[in-house]
């Protein structure tokens, strides 16, 4: 009888240690199911109804017809679609040459190092509304900075409607958005080179390599890691950006600017939510087939 109670204090305190670190966990994990899961039941549930807000007394459950009607009667879901692979690829493609360029340059030694790379990181800690505002000024075929500069060279010899015009609408977006995400890959990249070894760069440099060598052979291989993740972070981030897109162009003209995501978002502001919600669930698929190679490297790397 003696002993059953120094074993009992043990269990207990045993139970308490091995629930201490859900205890910790638990209010993270509420706000996700608040914020995440929950969301994406209910919109996985919409995606089955012909749920409009406009005819509450209409909605009722259709099954499939939502998907059916996307993929093979809207006109706007493969372009978008499309339109939403070149704005992944070639945005975060850009993305990452300018700001691994820039995160070489960042890690050299240099007078007010320190104050260059705190100025680099006003473009990613900028809102993505405010920016695109300002990128709109800037290309505006009137009183735009881009047209005034032009017009003052001699360049051209009227404003140029940049955000009106199917050809250059596309590209003057993607411009902004590569210019918002390279101090993202600076800034990442240049933490990885600081952990890079100069031992390493002193060796290859006595065995006769040069910048190109030493880069393809001992930089890139050390921050593959960092690299990996990071551009598989910013493809979903990019894939469902809305911000720059609807305060620059709102998806025209004529769609030439319609991502699925901004698709998404305008079916979702008229009130169409069973058939936004649909087009939300494919978009988060998608995003899925992107993420598995990402859980997967984390999971190596933890």
């Amino acid at each position: 009888m003696k002993n059953s109670k120094p074993k009992e204090t043990l269990s207990s305190a045993a139970r308490r240690e091995r629930l201490y670190p859900y205890i910790l966990l638990a209010p993270a994990l509420i706000i996700m199911i608040c914020i995440v899961f929950v969301p994406v039941v209910q919109a996985l549930i919409s995606s089955f109804k012909n749920y409009d807000l406009r005819y509450p007394n209409k909605t009722a459950f259709i099954g499939l017809q939502n998907y059916i009607d996307i993929l093979t009667k809207d006109r706007q879901f493969w372009p978008s679609f499309w339109k939403t692979i070149l704005w992944v690829g070639l945005g975060v493609g850009f993305q990452f040459l300018f700001g691994f360029i820039l995160a070489l340059l960042l890690n050299r030694e240099f007078k007010g190092r320190g104050l260059v790379r705190s100025l680099v990181m006003i473009p990613w800690v900028t809102s993505g509304v405010l920016i695109g505002l300002i990128w709109r000024w800037l290309y505006d075929g009137d009183y735009g900075v881009f047209n005034d500069l032009l017009l003052r060279l001699g360049i051209i010899q009227q404003g140029i409607p940049f955000l009106s015009r199917t050809s250059l609408a596309f590209p003057a977006v993607l411009i902004t958005l590569i210019w918002q995400g390279i101090p993202f890959f600076a800034l990442m990249i240049l933490a990885a080179l600081q952990g890079v070894s100069a031992d390493m760069y002193e060796a290859a440099e006595i065995d006769g390599a040069n910048s190109f060598q030493r880069l393809f052979k001992i930089t890139i291989p050390s921050i593959k890691n960092t690299i990996y993740v990071t551009v598989l972070l910013r493809v979903i981030w990019v894939a469902n950006s809305v911000d720059i897109l609807q305060n620059m162009t709102g998806g025209g003209p004529a769609y030439a600017t319609q991502t699925i995501a901004l698709m998404t978002y305008q079916k979702a502001h008229v009130l169409n939510l069973g058939y936004a919600s649909a087009i939300a669930i494919i978009m988060t698929i998608l995003m899925l087939c992107a993420a598995i190679p990402y859980l997967r490297t984390t999971s190596k790397n933890g």
